[in-house]
């Protein structure tokens, strides 16, 4: 797998301007291309991915004392110094994810005595032990035998039978969410207990720990409880054939939707519950389907001197787009061979079959393309945003028939309301939210600002930024603006992704740049650059708004700032400073070092590094302020141009 990283030993040679920034972070990304024509770069997540996969190979009996040693190398690596696990890097103690990191830990030999293992089980204690848990974890737990089943919330197999216009059925949920939950019906059912061979006494608190709860509106906590409790009463007396039908259908509907590399969705939590619940329902370990599965997740699998990790998932296509547009910024010839190959793999990725998203657009012919190396069944719109862009840069034979099918698919996709949500169009009952279930991570796919900025950009790149379905998604953005003149970021860190998404799709479509909301997207990133001139926020500004627009530097959010305000015309110190940024912490080899994270898969709960974002973003950047600048000189040897116009720091 190609990696991002250089020895440490490397050191900086001397200050470069922006343009010897730009070639060096050109080569760079260069040189990580596949001979296949794709980048990918590691999407780095946090220790439940390698918890839960010990989980799983000792539940089905195939954990090897290889795959547990190296695991639980890398689960250590990353327990910070008061002995808790985080879900991004800096960031707050998890609970959740502390506890499955330490039952995985467990399993590997660490005796509850050791320092680490001490520190990890003092803060479960005083955070409440397991009760206090996320419902996902709990059943982890139920399934070794440490958590009640019947202290868990129920979900029946019975709903994959609800019809569509029904409340609560399948395709109420997001795509992630309906692959989960229809594999964990399916568990929940059939209750298994495979005993740990050890205890978690050690966890549990000195005091009466009130069992963790869903808190909801007023009414609602009543109404779902109420449910809850009918739900538990049916679980323990079944209709028989009504239950054997449901887990027959149940299990048709997860074989339907493995995908060829073996996995589910080509992500984590449907792929590992799929492959329990198969095992539950009959599926040995050499049935094709379970082999195939397993087999998969090595592909997900890096091993390095850290240890052994899982990625969640995998992102080749967007990584590519992005790489496209990036090297197409920093001024490589739309027929570069670099291009060429990357145009047809991302060609040879399209999806050119139905699948989810077709139960509510079942007339619109399929296009489009997904994140990962094999998804058929989920295609995106934000995928497929940037890939028309990058297409549209190149040239290549097949590229055009590829775009107008990823357009037409595209515009098809959008929301009532003129919206565009990443999977499916029109998911937004928010019903699924409410459920005791539902305690950990977004649920359904609501349109974003992001996504649909993505989406009217490519579409403005095509000529179509006078169509009704343009105009409506600009009045869409124009309505999700922020009091304070950002945009919230559902798929990255933060109100920085979100408005460096949203002001250049704007100024694509059409909206001048002196227009107010235009001027206050500005004043929002002019307001929220740090003294060192780049711009960061952390992720716990989804959760806390005093942290929004704060946090470390970053290079990835450094970029989309300064993508934002060129492509409202911005010129002098702040521009000025956020390049300067961007030259002086580049690296020796010509990538940025982000040990923050700045992606997004679950607002508030689950968060991505996209190790590619650190080189991609800011190449654009780059490229697109030499396109732009009067001056190609922005370095750390180069007077600040707010100084040489006679401005300040402080006077911007």
């Amino acid at each position: 797998m190609t990696t991002l990283e250089t020895p440490e030993t490397q050191q900086r040679t001397g200050p470069r301007t922006a343009a010897e920034a730009l070639d060096a972070a050109r080569d760079h990304l260069l040189l990580l291309q596949s001979p296949e024509g794709w980048w990918k770069g590691e999407l780095q997540t946090n220790v439940t991915m390698d918890a839960e996969d010990l989980l799983l190979r000792e539940f089905l009996g195939i954990r090897t004392g290889e795959d547990t040693f190296e695991s639980a190398r890398w689960i250590r690596s990353q327990q910070s110094a008061d002995g808790t696990w985080a879900n991004f890097h800096d960031g707050p103690p998890d609970l959740s994810t502390t506890v499955e990191a330490y039952v995985a830990l467990r399993l590997a030999g660490d005796l509850p005595g050791a320092a680490h293992m001490g520190r990890a089980a003092a803060y479960i204690r005083s955070e409440g032990g397991l009760p206090a848990t996320r419902v996902f974890t709990r059943f982890w737990l139920a399934m070794f035998g440490r958590w009640p089943w019947d202290e868990l919330p129920v979900l029946p197999p019975e709903m994959v039978f609800l019809p569509r216009w029904f409340p609560l059925n399948v395709y109420d949920w997001a795509c992630w969410a309906r692959q989960t939950i229809v594999p964990l019906t399916v568990v929940g059912a059939l209750r298994p207990v495979r005993p740990l061979p050890f205890t978690l006494d050690e966890l549990v608190p000195d005091y009466d720990v009130p069992r963790k709860g869903k808190r909801g509106l007023p009414g609602w906590d009543e109404a779902f409880g109420a449910l809850d409790k009918a739900l538990h009463v049916y679980q323990r007396r079944p209709l028989k054939g009504l239950r054997e039908a449901a887990l027959r259908r149940a299990g048709e509907w997860i074989v339907a939707r493995q995908e060829r590399d073996g996995s589910w969705g080509g992500i984590q939590p449907p792929w590992v519950y799929s492959l329990l619940a198969l095992h539950l329902l009959g599926y040995g370990l050499d049935h094709p389907v379970i082999r195939r599965g397993l087999d998969g997740l090595e592909r997900f699998t890096i091993r390095d001197e850290m240890g052994r990790r899982l990625e969640a998932c995998q992102s080749p296509v967007w990584d590519t787009v992005l790489a496209m547009n990036a090297l197409a910024d920093a001024g490589l010839p739309a027929g570069h061979p670099a291009l060429e190959r990357a145009a047809e793999w991302v060609i040879g990725e399209e999806v050119r079959g139905p699948g989810d998203w077709s139960v509510r657009r079942p007339g619109l012919p399929p296009g489009g393309w997904s994140f990962e190396f094999d998804n058929d069944c989920y295609p995106d719109t934000d995928d497929t945003a940037e890939v028309v862009i990058a297409l549209n840069r190149v040239e290549h034979p097949r590229a055009e028939p590829a775009i107008e099918r990823g357009v037409r698919w595209m515009a098809g996709m959008v929301s009532r309301d003129g919206g565009f949500g990443a999977f499916d169009a029109d998911n937004t009952r928010g019903l699924c939210r409410k459920l005791p279930f539902c305690d950990f991570g977004e649920v359904i796919d609501p349109p974003s600002a992001d996504v649909t900025a993505h989406v009217v950009e490519a579409m403005s790149h095509r000529g179509m930024a006078d169509s009704l379905l343009v105009k409506r998604a600009v009045v869409w953005l124009l309505k999700a603006q922020e009091p304070d003149g950002s945009w919230f970021g559902r798929w990255g860190a933060n109100h920085v992704y979100g408005t460096g998404s949203v002001v250049p799709a704007l100024i694509a479509a059409g909206v001048r740049p002196d227009k107010p909301v235009i001027r206050d997207a500005v004043g929002w990133l002019r307001r929220h650059q740090r003294d060192d001139g780049g711009w960061g926020e952390d992720l716990r500004s989804y959760r806390d708004r005093t942290w929004v627009g704060h946090g470390a530097s970053t290079a990835s959010q450094t970029a989309w700032a300064l993508l934002a305000l060129l492509a409202a015309g911005e010129r002098g110190p702040v521009v000025e400073r956020g390049v300067r940024w961007l030259v002086e912490h580049q690296r020796p080899d010509g990538t940025w070092d982000e040990d923050h994270f700045t992606g997004t898969g679950f607002p508030g709960d689950f968060y991505i590094n996209y190790h590619l974002y650190r080189l991609v973003f800011p190449l654009s950047a780059l490229g697109r302020y030499l396109r732009q600048a009067p001056s190609p000189r922005a370095g750390a040897d180069a007077a600040a141009p707010g100084e040489l116009n006679g401005e300040s720091k402080e006077s911007s």
